[in-house]
């Protein structure tokens, strides 16, 4: 995913209107009418914008060091400062952080060589430099790592681009992305991105769809897999080659896949490369298919595919450790992006695909082969938690079979982790795994799993502490857990999350915030987040309920498909069912003071909750964030078109989705909104255009309906932007505060 671009100057929120002339208003321009809580003991916006930002850790081959990228931004110096923290796997070795002035990406070279890519140069003569980082372990006392000399330069990239790189030690060759004009040829990119740029107009012309996606107007180039000769020279010194092979010319072919595609779409071996690309022949923005490739890592051959050619969307493929068999993930059903994902292994010597979780009801997000491919561990999200697992390979069977006769020892997932949310699993010798793991009360940091040979739970322990001085002394609730019957007698789960100072007994003492997740195939989760935090929340004094409805992941397909043409039907069931066994169960809080926020399909939520008083929430103040206000307009002016046509039954012009959005588009019921909202919304979100955002406030105007609209120009569907986040929490909670005064 590419980041916006930098924030402009000043943010403009609009506020209330005067005829003919709109007023502006913003925090920049005049003394701020509303202060966060804040202190020793709470955790504020501010320390969530400030809090350093980790990323998956990397291990180098022989499993002793782990290399971890992080960012850290100051509010004061208005500068997000980048670094790679090198911590020890198996001993007392003080950690190393190298600071990167310029940012850049990481990868391992040998077991003490760290590989630094950076963009430098300015305009049109920047390109990404590949730079060797050597390091030192001291083994004195204390024993410590260290880079004992300057970062020596190894070669450039002809663009300023190149990124997602995965070295091949065995083949001494670097895999990497770019993006490429039609006629395919890396050092050509700047010389057609001259001619461009110099066409004499500014326009964009399309003939098919995917005319933009995500936050970016498509423009001549598209992304491709390269490969370049990487190796040690016998005096020692790395020589990066000039000649770049497209792996995927003439194909159609584009990996990884936009907007969130990276590294995880691509695998290599000492002889292959293996990708995962949309179907070329299918039009991109109504079909999720994507199809499962094989190609020589030098070009010396076509790509061959390797998945049946009657599946939906493919994720993750990766090899194992001898090169001889390949996994992906597999959804069934072309057009539905949250159907349940499967863990497929190909044998490449027998030519033999067989499904390995057919019978198992949660969906793999990632997967990792063991060091002895004896095992092959993943993530999947079960029960609001992303844990780790792990099977026992199987014996290839005898032909392709998407239900293979497996015994039962390889039908039954061990459950590896069983709180917070696993991600970046990384297979070690002796029976290790390197993982990084968030919570609800603590974002990324990187833990190595022992004794996975041995039966029984294997021992875990931390790397890193990321956050232990930032949180020092901050009382984040852990979520209590709630379930209760929901729609059709459906066991549904949430949270509470309680604020500081939240003790029993004291009647109605706290306002309550209901928080709705988007997606709608998504949920609140064990899992840090950096924009929707729910302590966040709760440290500014609400007691926070968030309900997993109908539509939410990690509890079985049924529950997630059970959304499908049914937006405005069981879930609210289930928000409602659990609306009033929160009331019940939890007397501290005060159901007058009670307001709600959402983001996507949240923010639906949020407008059909305006059109339905008789729901009965009585909620006093809501937030919509990049809300979907009129689903027939959605049908047409959303980027990914199979979205719309598999949750509302069709195209919108079609008899059956016709139904749906007369039932449950929100535009219809306009006339009964009369809840204060604050709108956000950015602009160059292209998932729900920022036309939503401003529909919905100009009804709520007209309606004389207190209402504020604060539009983000250089942001998306999410806020990234550290200054815009503070600003984000500063209106959220100025509107909240002010129609939910909090008791002292």
């Amino acid at each position: 995913m590419r980041v916006p671009p930098g924030f402009p100057v000043s943010v403009l929120g609009l506020a209330s209107q005067v005829p003919l002339q709109p007023l502006l208003n913003s925090t920049s321009m005049a003394a701020p009418d509303f202060v966060f809580e804040e202190g020793s003991h709470i955790f504020s916006p501010k320390d969530l914008v400030e809090l350093p930002r980790a990323a998956e850790g990397v291990a180098n081959a022989p499993g002793d060091l782990v290399f971890v990228p992080v960012s850290e931004y100051s509010l004061k110096d208005k500068k997000n400062s980048k670094s790679i923290h090198v911590a020890a796997v198996e001993s007392t070795i003080l950690p190393l952080d190298i600071p990167l002035a310029n940012g850049g990406e990481a990868f391992w070279l040998d077991s003490r060589t760290l590989a630094h890519a950076v963009a430098e140069g300015s305009d049109k003569d920047k390109v990404i430099n590949l730079y060797a980082i050597s390091l030192k372990v001291d083994t004195g006392s204390p024993a410590i790592t260290t880079f004992p000399e300057s970062p020596v330069h190894i070669g450039k990239f002809p663009t300023s681009t190149a990124t997602n790189f995965r070295y091949s030690a065995g083949a001494g060759v670097l895999v990497f992305s770019d993006y490429v004009h039609a006629d395919g040829d890396l050092k050509k990119v700047k010389e057609n991105d001259e001619a461009w740029e110099n066409r004499g107009d500014t326009a964009f012309v399309y003939d098919e769809t995917f005319e933009r996606h995500w936050d970016t107007w498509v423009g001549p180039k598209r992304t491709s897999l390269f490969s370049v000769k990487l190796t040690k020279q016998p005096a020692g010194k790395w020589a990066l080659g000039d000649e770049y092979v497209n792996l995927l010319k003439g194909t159609g072919h584009h990996a990884p896949v936009e907007p969130f595609g990276g590294t995880d779409d691509f695998d290599v071996s000492e002889t292959h490369v293996i990708y995962t690309a949309k179907d070329p022949k299918l039009p991109k923005a109504w079909h999720t298919k994507q199809n499962i490739y094989i190609v020589d890592i030098n070009g010396k051959s076509s790509p061959k595919e390797l998945t049946s050619g009657k599946q939906g969307a493919t994720h993750n493929p990766v090899f194992n450790t001898a090169g001889d068999k390949v996994a992906w993930i597999e959804l069934d059903q072309d057009g539905h992006e949250s159907d349940r994902g499967k863990l497929v292994i190909y044998d490449l010597k027998k030519d033999v695909r067989f499904t390995v979780t057919q019978h198992w009801d949660r969906t793999v997000s990632s997967i990792a082969f063991a060091h002895d491919d004896k095992t092959v561990f993943f993530t999947a999200a079960d029960i609001a938690r992303i844990k780790i697992f792990s099977l026992p390979v199987p014996e290839t069977p005898s032909e392709s079979s998407t239900d293979p006769d497996l015994p039962s020892a390889f039908r039954h997932p061990r459950e590896l982790t069983s709180t917070g949310a696993a991600s970046g699993i990384q297979p070690l010798s002796n029976g290790r795994l390197v993982f990084t793991r968030s919570s609800l009360t603590a974002p990324n940091d990187v833990y190595v799993m022992r004794d996975l040979n041995e039966t029984g739970k294997p021992k875990v322990d931390q790397l890193t502490q990321f956050s232990a001085t930032g949180l020092k002394g901050k009382s984040l609730s852990e979520g209590e857990e709630i379930w209760f019957e929901g729609a059709e007698g459906k066991k549904i789960h949430g949270w509470v999350i309680k604020p500081p100072g939240f003790k029993e007994g004291e009647k109605k003492k706290w306002p309550i915030l209901l928080a709705i997740h988007g997606g709608p195939e998504g949920a609140w989760e064990d899992q840090w987040s950096n924009r929707w935090n729910l302590n966040a929340f709760a440290q500014q004094g609400y007691a926070v309920v968030a309900i997993n409805p109908t539509g939410s992941t990690s509890y079985g397909q049924e529950l997630t498909n059970a959304i499908k043409e049914d937006w405005g039907g069981k879930p609210f069931v289930d928000l409602q069912n659990g609306w009033k066994h929160v009331l019940e169960h939890y007397p501290e809080l005060d159901p007058d003071r009670a307001v709600a926020a959402g983001a996507s399909y949240g923010g639906y939520a949020i407008n059909w909750i305006q059109g339905h008083p008789e729901f009965g929430f009585n909620f006093k103040a809501l937030v919509c964030h990049d809300g979907a206000f009129g689903a027939q307009y959605h049908g047409y002016s959303t980027d990914e078109l199979f979205f719309f046509n598999y949750e509302w039954g069709g195209r919108p012009w079609e008899p059956r989705a016709q139904e749906v959005i007369k039932k449950y588009d929100p535009i219809n019921f306009v006339d009964k909104w009369s809840t204060p909202t604050l709108i956000i919304h950015g602009s160059k979100d292209y998932r729900l255009p920022e036309t939503d955002g401003i529909g919905a406030f100009h009804a709520l105007q007209q309606r004389g309906v207190p209402s504020r609209l604060v539009i983000f120009p250089d942001e998306n569907h999410w806020v990234l932007n550290h200054q815009n986040s503070l600003k984000w929490h500063y209106e959220v909670f100025r509107w909240l505060g002010k129609y939910a005064k909090k008791s002292d």
